[in-house]
């Protein structure tokens, strides 16, 4: 029973950090476009829809690395909130090069793809830690309370 609900506790996890890194996404993608502009109160059913758009984006890329370190981190008890962190910070980095033409050249400071390559990272640390904050912390254990 305790492995049960705590797959059911994975799971809710892993929703929640992919919602929270597509938010990241999201704004960090309209960042520059909201900065200039001044409308009031504006309309929040597109902003909406974009984060759900990158969430879906987010966890449907994330979603076989996320799966690895969350065994990796349960098989071996791992609950420090740094191994999250670079975790997700790796995983982000990674997926971002693995879909994206793998140009090291240019993530130079005049280069194009060092702010996406920056965006995915941040995405993969906040994802990280909001897996951390709800799932991380009791990562092992279900094999305690047998």
């Amino acid at each position: 029973m305790a492995l049960l609900i705590r797959i059911l506790a994975i799971m809710f996890a892993l929703l929640l950090a992919s919602f929270a890194a597509g938010l990241v996404v999201a704004l960090a993608v309209l960042f520059p476009a909201f900065s200039d502009l001044d409308l009031g109160m504006a309309d929040r059913g597109p902003f909406n829809a974009v984060v759900v758009f990158g969430a879906i984006f987010v966890s449907g890329f994330a979603l076989i690395p996320a799966l690895l370190l969350v065994i990796v981190s349960e098989g071996f008890g791992i609950r420090s909130f740094v191994f999250y962190a670079a975790a997700g910070a790796v995983a982000g980095f990674v997926i971002y090069w693995s879909f994206a033409a793998a140009d090291f050249g240019a993530l130079s400071v005049n280069g194009n793809a060092r702010r996406e390559a920056e965006i995915m990272t941040g995405a993969g640390i906040i994802a990280g830690i909001v897996y951390w904050a709800i799932a991380g912390r009791n990562a092992g254990s279900w094999r305690r309370n047998r």
